[in-house]
Parts: C-alpha cells; sequence; structure tokens
C-alpha cells in the first residue's frame, strides 16, 4: 500500500522544510523525502536579505538564527556594487542577517520536526503520476523504491528540479559563459583587519564587506565565521578549465588579477567543510508555470538568478510563506475556488522582479568604460533618496494584489513592524502561529461581529498602539496585509470572503491539530 500523506514536499532545503512547518501549523500533514542522507556542511547561501528576515520574525525564528531579540533595518547595503546610503531614508523597509545555509537548515528541521513534520533523508523521487484525486510517487530510499499518495505534491528541489521536469514544465532564461567566479573560506592575517572589521589590503587600502569592483573584475568577503572570512571574485572573460578542482591557489591568483595586489590568504580553521567553489558562467531562469495540476514548485525550482544582492533566499522562502496558507486551505476544504491559483498570480511576479534586478547589478558590475559611464550615471541617480528607497523596496519584496479587497495604502503591503502598548509589545507576537489576524485599534464591536463566522480560521485581536497605522487591519499568514480600513469594518465582509472563503454562522474547521494522520476533507 502506498505511505498516505496530505503533502509530499520533495528537497529537504530551507524551502522544504519551511514548507513543512507551515503545513503544519495550519493542521496539514507533510512528508519531506531529501535525496542527501543528512544536511549538507558545504557552504552555499551566507544570510538573507529583505522581508524574509521579518517573516522569520513573525514565525520566532529571527531570534535563534540571529541571538537578537528583533531585526533591525541595515543602515548600508550595496546594488550592482554601488553603496545603499540606507540610513537616509526615512523609512527603511532593507532588513538582513548573516547565517550559514547549514544553520538556516538546522533551524528550520528543528522546527519541523518539533511541529511533528515526517522528514525522510536518503530518498530521492524517480517518478509519479498524477489524477483528479491526488498524486502518486516513487521515491528510492535505503530499502528500495516505496509508493506515497499525496493530494499534492510540492517540488522544492532546486534548480535542476527533478519535478519541475517529470511535471513538463518548461524553464526558459538566459545563460552567460562570459565570467567566472570564485569563492573559498579562508585565513586572513588579524592585523589587516581594522575595528570595523574592514581589511587594509596592502598595496590597496581599506577593502568593506560587500562588492569592489575595480577595472579588472569584483573582489568581495564576508566573515560569517570569526577568522574564517568566505573570499569572492568574478571575473569576465578567459578560458577555464571546469574539469580541474579548485585550489585556493587559483583564488590568489584571481584576487592578485582583480585588485592588482596580493592578499595574504591561508586555509581555514572552520570545524566544517570549508567553502572552495569556482562557477563558470550565470544561469537566469524562470519556470513557464508553477503549478500543474496537483503539482506545484517553489523556490530554485521555480526560479534561479544571480546571487547579486543575496536575494535567492528572500523570494524563495516568501514563495513558501505564501504557498503553505492557501495549500493548506485547499487540503483542509475552507479555501475559495481561486485561492490556490493565486499563489502563482503574486509569487510569479515577485520573481520577474528579482530576475530583473539581478540582471541589472550584473551589467553595472561588469567591466568596461561603458559599464564605467553607467556606474558614475547610476551613482548619481543614488545620490537622492527617492531612488535609494525604490532600489530598496525592490530588493526587499514587491507588494501583493490586495487592492480588490480595499484601496487602503496598507493593503498589499507587507505589515509594518508595528511596536504596541497592548496586550503584546510586537505585532510579531501575535503571528507566531501562522493564523491570520485581525487587528482592531478602536475597539469597534462591528468587527468581531463581522468576522464572528470566520472565528475558527481568523483571530480577532484588540490592539492598542501609540501611533495605529489604521483603524483596522487583516493580516495574511504570510504577512501581507489583506485589508485594511481607516473608518470601520466596511469591505472585511469582502476580503475575509476573498481569502478564506464564504462561511456561514454555523461554519467550521478545527484548529491546527499534532496528528500524524492525513487530513479528511477534501
Amino acid at each position: 500500500m502506498p505511505v498516505p500523506t496530505d503533502v509530499l514536499i520533495v528537497g529537504g532545503g530551507p524551502a522544504g522544510l519551511l514548507l513543512a512547518a507551515e503545513l503544519r501549523l495550519a493542521g496539514v500533514r507533510p512528508i519531506v523525502v531529501e535525496r542527501l542522507p543528512e544536511r549538507s556542511g558545504s557552504p552555499k547561501a551566507n544570510g538573507m536579505v529583505g522581508q524574509v528576515v521579518r517573516l522569520l520574525d513573525h514565525r520566532g525564528l529571527y531570534e535563534e538564527l540571529s541571538g537578537s531579540d528583533r531585526p533591525h533595518p541595515v543602515p548600508g547595503f550595496v546594488f550592482g556594487a554601488l553603496p545603499l546610503a540606507l540610513s537616509e531614508l526615512d523609512v527603511n523597509p532593507l532588513y538582513a542577517v548573516g547565517a550559514p545555509q547549514r544553520r538556516i537548515e538546522q533551524v528550520l528541521e528543528e522546527r519541523a520536526l518539533e511541529l511533528g513534520a515526517d522528514v525522510r533523508r536518503g530518498h530521492e523521487l524517480v517518478g509519479f503520476e498524477q489524477d483528479a484525486d491526488g498524486v502518486t510517487a516513487e521515491v528510492r530510499g535505503p530499502d528500495g523504491v516505496v509508493e506515497f499518495r499525496a493530494r499534492y505534491l510540492v517540488g522544492c528541489d532546486g534548480g535542476r528540479s527533478t519535478v519541475r521536469k517529470l511535471a513538463g514544465i518548461g524553464f526558459p532564461g538566459v545563460t552567460t559563459v562570459d565570467s567566472v567566479s570564485r569563492s573559498a573560506q579562508v585565513t586572513i592575517p588579524e592585523e589587516l583587519f581594522t575595528e570595523r572589521r574592514e581589511v587594509d589590503v596592502p598595496g590597496f587600502g581599506r577593502i568593506s564587506p560587500a562588492f569592489t569592483r575595480t577595472e579588472r573584475g569584483m573582489f568581495s568577503f564576508l566573515e560569517l565565521e570569526p577568522k574564517n572570512p568566505i573570499v569572492s571574485t568574478a571575473e569576465w572573460g578567459g578560458p577555464v578549465d571546469d574539469g580541474t578542482p579548485m585550489t585556493l591557489d587559483e583564488l590568489r591568483e584571481s584576487v592578485r588579477r582583480v585588485l592588482g595586489v596580493d592578499l595574504p590568504m591561508s586555509e581555514p580553521t572552520t570545524p566544517h567543510e570549508p567553502l572552495l567553489r569556482r562557477t563558470s558562467g550565470r544561469n537566469t531562469r524562470l519556470a513557464e508555470r508553477y503549478r500543474e495540476g496537483r503539482v506545484l514548485l517553489a523556490g530554485d525550482a521555480a526560479h534561479v538568478h544571480s546571487a547579486m544582492g543575496g536575494p535567492g533566499l528572500n523570494l524563495g522562502l516568501q514563495d513558501i510563506a505564501n504557498l503553505g496558507w492557501k495549500l493548506a486551505g485547499q487540503v483542509r476544504g475552507w479555501a475559495p475556488d481561486d485561492l490556490l491559483d493565486s499563489y502563482e498570480a503574486e509569487r510569479r511576479p515577485a520573481a520577474e522582479r528579482v530576475v530583473m534586478h539581478t540582471m541589472a547589478q550584473s551589467a553595472l558590475a561588469a567591466p568596461g568604460p561603458e559599464v564605467d559611464a553607467l556606474r558614475e550615471l547610476f551613482g548619481e541617480l543614488l545620490s537622492e533618496k527617492d531612488n535609494i528607497r525604490r532600489i530598496a523596496e525592490l530588493m526587499a519584496g514587491p507588494d501583493v494584489d490586495c487592492l480588490a479587497v480595499g484601496a487602503h495604502p496598507l493593503a498589499g503591503r507587507f505589515v509594518p513592524d508595528l511596536d504596541l502598548t497592548a496586550p503584546v509589545t510586537r505585532v510579531a507576537e501575535l503571528l507566531r502561529d501562522g493564523r491570520p489576524v485581525l487587528l482592531d485599534f478602536r475597539g469597534d464591536p462591528l468587527l468581531a461581529e463581522t468576522a464572528k463566522p470566520w472565528a475558527d480560521l481568523v483571530d480577532p485581536v484588540r490592539v492598542e498602539a501609540a501611533e495605529p497605522p489604521a483603524a483596522a487591519m487583516l493580516i495574511r499568514p504570510d504577512g501581507y496585509v489583506g485589508w485594511a480600513s481607516d473608518e470601520g469594518a466596511e469591505g472585511l465582509r469582502s476580503a475575509l470572503e476573498k481569502w478564506f472563503g464564504q462561511r456561514s454562522a454555523t461554519s467550521s474547521v478545527p484548529r491546527c491539530s499534532t496528528s500524524t494522520s492525513p487530513t479528511e476533507s477534501s
């Protein structure tokens, strides 16, 4: 007999693990199958930039990753190796947290397991068939091939996604072969670091922890582990022998070409597998669609792009936050007919924006006198606050189209990081369990009365704030404002019906259960 589950998640990286946790919060049973027998110790992503930082704060995971009790906007960042003076903005939307991907995966897996998710490592998807009621998947594990029967299957299995290929979903885009990137964890002599943890390179000068462009290429370093920074270079043109393993000497020679001087480097002292990687060319691709029947794509399985600006986990994990509650609604039977389709409608445009700005950043970082002129012009544009704000908002992540349920300025925006005076001190504290929240800033009894048919799904909360941004606000599970009003309950019913379906006073959906049996509703 096939192994039954509500949702089969293929891929146990950050996207798959977060989806498992989100589905468990919503009372849905997922099984995660991951090809690798254990978490990879190889460094990959080096942190997160954008609204994903606040999303993890909503779930109580930010403090685990950062050691800080709440996120704060970063005072500066870079775009195309040009500085962004974010501290000049009155409202800075860009957040960041530095953490190696192995740590991110550890925190997400621990949370998913704590919530009762089933994570099976050493299991590889080899095929699937779908019908009107579900998906039957063949998975090769330590004991041979096992069949799984799921209501839905989600591919979180990366840029070479088996799920995407088996579903017949195209992956058009652009591949460039004119560049080569090299990265390695190294040890740099401590005497070269300044008090601000810049590196004073002999013969070149001080370099901040960001991208530095020269006429010959790009250089960057990032110190996520004390005394074991990641040093990277990017060069354009010239032959590359991809058949030989990357070496530290190869990186030293690349740094010498890019900076024009030597940077003293030696082997790292990290207890983990050190990063030593060469990448030729760049892939920018976007799935033609995110859904084929009962099969969906998320994260890198749906989009790949340059790492310029660090948008990968922001885009992928926000895919998951958007998909999780909508898929749960479909499985548990309360979702309106078009809710699951709104996943692609909202998230594919977000991917298009990331594809656009990462390609633009790559162009700004390339060598050549034409690019020099472009950078001079772009630098002038970035001296104006409005342009800094637009770039910061672009990198933070786009709004979603919620205007069908009201034209309030907050509708469709990621909820502000509100300081409250009662009953809690921050709005993030109300979003820990991933349920929709209706914030009532004025004590309007009509709000709770209007929301009563959805009481099993939506939590009305009377809150107090020194400067309320609205009279009332409906926050979706993914952190976006689904409706807001300065007056009262007008439009609230339409918003609740749009996101959570039409309800009667007797409608009921059980609250989240930790049961391991598949959900029965259709």
